[in-house]
């Protein structure tokens, strides 16, 4: 019998409850053991943070956003006596493999502990969708429908007061999110942070609008593309239109995570898994198609996840 432990970390995301539920009940068919690390790696310094789960510690979680386990970053993770500090709490608690649940910085955070001697094996789970080889990560699609719903939402405003609304979205270095539910919501212009925006090309989609006796637009702004406090006043110096800035935040991450990233996250925890229970270490779970395939952690985080421009260059042209 062998002893598994399972994590999350960085920011959470809706679907990584059923992510942790697969890696605990797949763990026990195979008869090994299997702890929880509360707090993610911050629970490897922080005194006894480790929970021995069974079938019933997992019941009823899958439909909850969040975590159970519940996360927090680590700076300790960062320093070499720290990284040494965790490998030995792991060998101490005999834990012969590891899996861990999170984004490119929770990927690191595994790649220093599987090059220090800890088998491990990730799971990518982050509403931002920019952990590279994957096609989607657990908690993007819930995240994207949340947004969406947004959107419609401030379009039945927009229309009735005939104003412009600037919705902002989370995504610092990534447009993925943005593009998604921009698209999906019929967005006038969405702006990211992969390419580059022209406000004089915003405003002339508003005018457009205006001429065609349209009585509302949506603009979607990705958080690291633009100001859009900034962007709303440049928009109303120049053009005469009422406009209005509804800002997310951390409500596109909450909320019962959708179908798909319940099955991402059953599909990908069991997998993960497999993959340890047959010695494997340094990989990432990674939906390509309609399979989940093991990818090297390295991979991800070499290079930054390609951007569709296909996509946004689709929404330029509905988007009229």
């Amino acid at each position: 019998m062998r002893r598994f432990a399972v994590l999350t970390s960085g920011g959470d995301a809706p679907g990584m409850n059923a992510a942790v539920r697969a890696v605990v009940r797949r763990a026990l068919s195979k008869e090994n053991e299997i702890k929880g690390i509360q707090r993610g790696f911050a629970g490897l310094f922080n005194g006894n943070e480790f929970l021995d789960f069974n079938l019933g510690s997992v019941a009823g979680i899958i439909h909850r956003g969040g975590t159970a386990l519940l996360t927090a970053r680590s700076e300790e993770m960062l320093k070499p006596e720290g990284l040494a500090r965790a490998v030995e709490k792991l060998i101490a608690e005999r834990i012969d493999g590891l899996v861990v649940v999170g984004g490119d910085g929770s990927f690191q955070g595994a790649l220093a502990l599987q090059e220090r001697g800890i088998k491990t094996i990730c799971i990518p789970a982050t509403i931002d969708n920019d952990i590279n080889g994957t096609d989607s990560s657990i908690g993007f699609d819930t995240a994207v429908n949340t947004i969406l719903d947004a959107i419609n939402r401030l379009r039945d405003t927009a229309t009735s007061h005939e104003r412009v609304f600037l919705l902002e979205v989370m995504g610092r270095h990534s447009g993925h999110l943005a593009l998604a539910a921009g698209l999906a919501g019929g967005a006038e212009s969405i702006l990211v942070p992969e390419i580059r925006w022209d406000l004089d090309d915003i405003c002339h989609r508003l005018l457009q609008g205006i001429e065609r006796r349209k009585t509302h637009s949506i603009i979607v702004v990705a958080e690291g593309a633009a100001d859009v406090f900034e962007i709303n006043r440049a928009i109303r110096s120049r053009i005469a239109v009422e406009t209005r800035v509804t800002v997310m935040g951390h409500i596109q991450r909450g909320g019962s995570p959708s179908a798909v990233d319940r099955l991402l996250g059953s599909r990908m925890g069991a997998a993960a898994v497999d993959l340890l229970f047959d010695g494997k270490s340094g990989l990432f779970t990674a939906l390509k198609g309609n399979r989940i395939e093991a990818i090297p952690v390295k991979e991800a985080l070499i290079r930054q996840k390609s951007f569709p421009k296909e996509l946004y260059e689709l929404t330029l042209d509905l988007a009229r």
